[in-house]
């Protein structure tokens, strides 16, 4: 079982859909690129997940997932606010955790590396968070992040989202991960998988109650298929 518990369970959710999977797919800037420097674009950044379907036509047969488990969940707004004006978070210049969607030297890496996987260049940049907070579509829609990986779509999907679809995807099959295999044993016995939609947290907080609050280290490594 992966620890970074927000990447399993976007693998769980993608897996229960038929897509195949890989964990940290690697890319940074080409070398030969008229922007390249060797200071700030030697070591590598990582695509967390990128699912494959193999029946699947259009833009969501390949899925890039990049997951942010912050406590603070995702403001959206703010959070645009961060990245388009350059602030700072954590003494880190808030666009570097969106170099993809902000850098072009990094946008192209990006796409090729999901090209270079996949053979397409087509796909959805899925950002999977604990938790939304505001008008996703904000993030989804803004210009230059549809522009910097031209022009697929955008989603951003809370962790409530991703329990709710594991759950309705979930029969008496043993699943193949310990996540999975928690959440089917929660579901067997009511204590999830009937969530009112309107409620705050939904899932994710009866999930979290259910497990006494335990939140597992980030982690990240290997790949998966």
């Amino acid at each position: 079982m992966r620890e970074d518990i927000l990447e399993q369970l976007v693998d769980d959710h993608l897996q229960l859909q038929g897509y195949f999977t890989r964990h940290n797919l690697k890319f940074k800037p080409r070398s030969d690129h008229l922007a390249f420097s060797k200071r700030h674009d030697s070591n590598h950044s990582d695509i967390d997940v990128v699912g494959f379907h193999p029946t699947r036509l259009g833009d969501d047969r390949v899925v890039a997932v990049s997951c942010k488990s912050w406590q603070s969940g995702f403001d959206v707004r703010s959070k645009l606010e961060e990245v388009t004006q350059n602030k700072r978070r954590g003494g880190r210049e808030s666009w570097k955790y969106f170099r993809e969607l902000v850098e072009p030297k990094w946008s192209e890496a990006f796409v090729d590396a999901v090209e270079a996987m996949t053979g397409t260049r087509k796909f959805t940049y899925v950002l999977a968070v604990t938790a939304i907070r505001g008008d996703r579509s904000l993030w989804e829609n803004h210009a230059p992040f549809r522009q910097a990986i031209e022009g697929n779509s955008i989603r951003v999907l809370a962790l409530n989202d991703m329990i709710d679809g594991v759950c309705s995807n979930l029969t008496t099959t043993v699943v193949p991960s310990q996540l999975g295999r928690t959440l089917q044993l929660l579901k067997a016995a009511g204590l999830i998988g009937k969530v009112d939609p309107s409620s705050i947290g939904g899932a994710a907080q009866q999930a979290v109650a259910a497990g006494g609050g335990h939140r597992s280290p980030s982690a990240r490594s290997g790949a998966r298929s």
